[in-house]
């Protein structure tokens, strides 16, 4: 399950999801927003994208993953729209039959994520202004 939401992301149901009988190894990640970005103090983020395509990247790294480790079962949600500070973007879950496959498999899932899924940050301030901040790995 990889898709793009505007409500908030229950991450234990989406933990849920991908527990598997033979898996002994669940991993969850959750990107979170947070209150500094740099020397920024931010109070809030808003998230867009280009919709088609933002999902049809989610597949093609679930379909990477697929490849590369034998997981029992995947989940990306990515969130768009206002978001506050401590609210989850991004959520990613990943069943393995081991933890050091779902580790690497997660690893691999946000990083890819943040190089080819075009899904855009803006940075507010208490007054509204956008920070804009450079680098990737913001």
């Amino acid at each position: 399950m990889t898709r793009l939401t505007r409500d908030v992301i229950d991450y234990q149901a989406l933990t849920e999801s991908v527990l598997q009988c033979h898996c002994g190894g669940v991993v969850l990640f959750l990107g979170t927003v947070r209150d500094l970005t740099g020397d920024h103090v931010t109070a809030y983020l808003t998230y867009d994208a280009y919709a088609p395509m933002a999902e049809k990247k989610l597949a093609e790294i679930e379909a990477e993953i697929r490849q590369k480790w034998a997981i029992g079962d995947i989940a990306i949600v990515h969130r768009l729209g206002w978001l506050e500070v401590r609210e989850v973007s991004v959520a990613i879950a990943i069943s393995t039959p081991h933890r050091k496959e779902a580790f690497a498999a997660c690893q691999y899932a946000i990083e890819r994520l943040k190089q080819i899924v075009p899904i855009w940050k803006k940075d507010y301030d208490a007054h509204g202004n956008e920070i804009w901040v450079s680098g990737s790995s913001q």
